[in-house]
């Protein structure tokens, strides 16, 4: 723990943010009090749940994960190996959204 302004607050190390991309286009990002270490062995737990409850420090979000349709997770979590898991990608192109020509 650093102190920060008075403030404590945990180390960058320990947080992992995630940012959930809905069906209908919108998106959020949270920083959750985890190593991203941790939150990988928790991550499919998570997602097979009907709902994620997260306890924010003025409100608590509840996210119906059928309406989720990618997660973002920085800093990355190499600890994913396996089937369906891609190492070493590049992004060529932004994500884009728009209307259809």
């Amino acid at each position: 723990m650093t102190k920060d302004k008075g403030q404590t607050m945990q180390s960058q190390d320990s947080f992992t943010q995630v940012t959930f991309h809905y069906i209908n286009g919108e998106t959020e990002s949270f920083d959750i009090p985890v190593t991203p270490e941790a939150f990988s062995e928790q991550l499919a737990d998570f997602l097979s749940q009907p709902w994620l409850i997260l306890h924010l420090f003025d409100q608590t979000v509840i996210i119906l994960t059928s309406q989720i349709v990618k997660v973002e997770v920085a800093p990355q979590i190499p600890q994913l190996q396996g089937e369906g898991v891609l190492s070493d990608c590049q992004r060529v192109t932004a994500l884009s959204r728009g209307a259809k020509v």
